[in-house]
């Protein structure tokens, strides 16, 4: 009995695997942490085929208290797999048999390593998805309160990395806030195909045996079960959806990882790190060194790299079940512990890692003509075309640049030998604050509409 239960396969093979090619082969190693999931769906299998009368009853208790004590023992530290399992679900059946007996050796009645597994990743992943979306709200949370303190404080907008208009810093953070709702909501669309039930569709082509895929699929709380048996064992569409969803959550969080190692700099120096988030220099001793955004967008290229192995690796498979798809365990785990220590480092570095340098981010605004556009808006509002506004406005900007003086410091009768419509109101017009407190139009930087956005992520997120 020990031989046969050597191996998963049948004794149609005489010779044991070369001792590195089993250990090649063997999952074991990354797979066990399947072992909660792998237990809930034997659990549910098992309850199944007793409700069916596949077995008794009895053995289907029988198996199921099994599979807690197993539960039980892993909690305990007493379960521990070898490479000679070879993976998480021969471990735990090896394991069963040896509990209960030859009953064991009935939970896999009607079911593969093809379907099971596929299982057990869509549980675990559906997890995993839950946690992510909590922690994309803690970064929103994060964000907001900032968001919230800063409605008035001002920051330069660029385009081009060039100075543009100037910003309610609130407004800048809540686009980051639209990014991680995306995110969030792109994540929830990936969760409805990741909760499908491939379980009783067997190795490929279902079974003879009298299961119920409805009552696994409610046992374990799919929605609904895939309705052709190939495609059930070989679809790993969900696992490059929840790679792409995670990569764009990355592309984000390396964004306004690159804003603050800006901001962070001397030259921008709109923010001070705290001790709480930054390092030192081993040997500048002036230094503080934004450690935490740096390795966030250093580890954006994992799940990028995740993502395109993915696509690689199922491009040329045919149908159904290839050994292949075990490399997708390393990619998905990997890239969940990433995204969600990304987020989470990001969320604390928001929390109590920066302050923003108000007075900097005001000399900021204040030392530049980003408030040019205000001065053609000014014209257009006197009926002139905006066209001929703006080239005017090009001349100006240019004669002061070859003089040196910034448009708020023009005399006013310098201002009338641009344009006679000039007058005394024009420096009120190029005041930071009436520049952004002007920008009225849906979705602008105008105080009124952040404001707005403010009370309804407010709402969103914490009611």
């Amino acid at each position: 009995m020990e031989k046969a239960l050597s191996k998963t396969w049948s004794e149609r093979f005489d010779k044991g695997l070369n001792p590195f090619i089993e250990k090649f082969n063997a999952s074991i190693g990354f797979d066990i942490c399947l072992l909660e999931e792998d237990l809930d769906g034997s659990i549910a299998h098992a309850r199944m085929l007793g409700i069916q009368e596949i077995i008794t009853k009895e053995e289907a208790l029988r198996l199921e208290n099994g599979l807690q004590q197993i539960r039980k023992e892993a909690s305990d530290g007493l379960f521990q797999p070898v490479t000679s399992d070879e993976d998480v679900h021969f471990a735990v059946e090896k394991k069963l048999i040896d509990l209960i007996g030859p009953v064991g050796k009935k939970l896999h009645t009607g079911r593969s390593r093809n379907d099971q597994v596929g299982t057990d990743l869509r549980l675990w992943l559906r997890k995993r998805i839950d946690e992510i979306d909590m922690d994309l709200e803690r970064l929103q949370k994060s964000l907001f309160l900032l968001a919230e303190e800063n409605l008035y404080t001002l920051i330069p907008g660029y385009t081009h990395l060039q100075r543009a208009q100037p910003l309610s810093l609130a407004h800048h953070l809540l686009a980051y806030i639209e990014m991680a709702q995306r995110d969030r909501n792109r994540l929830k669309d990936v969760r409805k195909r990741v909760n499908i039930s491939p379980l009783g569709a067997a190795a490929l082509a279902g079974t003879s045996i009298s299961i119920s895929r409805k009552i696994t699929a409610s046992e374990l709380h799919f929605q609904d079960i895939y309705s052709n048996s190939l495609d059930a064992v070989s679809d790993r569409d969900f696992v490059v959806e929840f790679l792409g969803a995670s990569s764009l959550i990355m592309a984000h969080l390396s964004r306004l990882s690159e804003e603050v190692i800006l901001w962070a700099s001397e030259e921008f120096a709109f923010i001070e790190l705290t001790d709480r988030c930054a390092t030192g220099s081993s040997l500048m001793p002036q230094k503080k060194n934004p450690d935490v955004p740096e390795l966030v967008r250093g580890k954006t290229g994992r799940v990028f790299g995740h993502l395109q192995a993915m696509l690689t690796m199922i491009k040329g498979l045919p149908l159904a079940y290839n050994k292949d798809f075990q490399e997708d365990k390393e990619a998905i785990f990997d890239s969940v512990k990433t995204v969600k220590n990304s987020l989470i480092a990001i969320s604390i570095l928001f929390e109590e890692g920066l302050i923003f340098r108000k007075e900097r981010l005001n000399h900021a605004v204040s030392s530049d003509f980003s408030n040019a556009t205000d001065v053609a808006d000014y014209l257009v509002a006197k009926d002139i075309p905006f066209r001929e506004a703006y080239q005017l406005v090009g001349r100006i900007v240019k004669t002061s640049l070859e003089e040196g003086i910034l448009l708020k410091n023009i005399p006013l009768e310098r201002w009338k030998t641009f344009h006679k419509f000039f007058e005394k109101d024009i420096y009120e017009k190029l005041l930071p604050s009436s520049v952004v407190e002007s920008r009225l139009s849906a979705g602008g930087t105008g105080f009124e509409r952040v404001q707005e956005q403010l009370f309804y992520w407010r709402e969103k997120l914490f009611n």
